[in-house]
Parts: structure tokens; C-alpha cells; sequence
């Protein structure tokens, strides 16, 4: 059997490496060292880096502060990649650095949209119909 076409999830070098530099763009973006008007002030979380299977491109999720102004700052961020690279080069300790791209973190939002789905008259009432056909 071939591995080719076998689709699995992410190997331990990939999520070393993806916490490597997702460690290093939170120290970059704790110090203030991209210079760019729509990062001013930004408060910047990243909670999460995945990065290709040849690790040659970290896909780095991030969400600022409240989420205010999100797509500005992911604008802005992959206007400085290259510059974000070189910061992030020495930090992961790999012959190559990997090329940054930057992405908002829409998890959270997506959590909030099921925890409200959950929360509905409606789901609540078919949980407390369920309730009265098991007793």
C-alpha cells in the first residue's frame, strides 16, 4: 500500500517547528519590532502555526486583542513577512527559514457561533424532548 495518497494529519517535526516559530512571531510582536502604522498598539495573539509537510511555509493564525481590526493587521503582517522572516530565522534554529503567511484566527469565532447554535430555544427544546422519550 502506497503512502502517496494517504492523507495524515501533521507529524511531530511539523508541530515542533510550527510551535518553534509561533513561539518566536509572539516575541516579535511582544517587543513592537515590525514598524507598520496598523500595528501600533496592537496587542497580537498567535494560537496557532501550521506548517507545510516540507516545512517550508508556516501558515501562522493569529487574532489580535478583541478582535478589532483583524483584517488590517493580517494586511499589514504580510506586507512585513520578509522582514518577520529574518526576526524569525535565528529563533528556529533550521538551515532554511520558513516563509510566514499570515491568516486571522477564526476559531474562536466559529466556537461562539456553536456555543450560541447550542444555546437556542429551539436546540434546547429538542434536548428536553429527548429528556421525556428516555425516562
Amino acid at each position: 500500500m502506497s503512502k502517496d495518497n494517504k492523507q495524515t494529519g501533521p507529524n511531530q517535526r511539523m508541530l515542533r517547528v510550527g510551535e518553534l516559530v509561533r513561539h518566536a512571531l509572539a516575541a516579535i510582536f511582544a517587543r513592537g519590532d515590525v514598524d507598520d502604522d496598523a500595528l501600533r498598539g496592537a496587542v497580537i495573539t498567535v494560537p496557532e502555526v501550521r506548517m507545510t509537510n516540507d516545512l517550508k511555509i508556516a501558515n501562522a493564525y493569529i487574532m489580535p486583542l478583541g478582535g478589532l481590526h483583524a483584517e488590517e493587521i493580517v494586511a499589514a503582517l504580510n506586507r512585513n513577512a520578509k522582514f518577520i522572516r529574518g526576526r524569525v530565522a535565528p529563533q528556529v534554529n533550521m538551515k532554511f527559514a520558513p516563509e510566514v503567511r499570515f491568516f486571522v484566527d477564526d476559531t474562536f469565532e466559529e466556537a461562539s457561533r456553536i456555543d450560541a447554535l447550542l444555546r437556542s430555544d429551539k436546540v434546547q427544546r429538542d434536548l428536553d424532548e429527548d429528556d421525556g422519550e428516555t425516562e
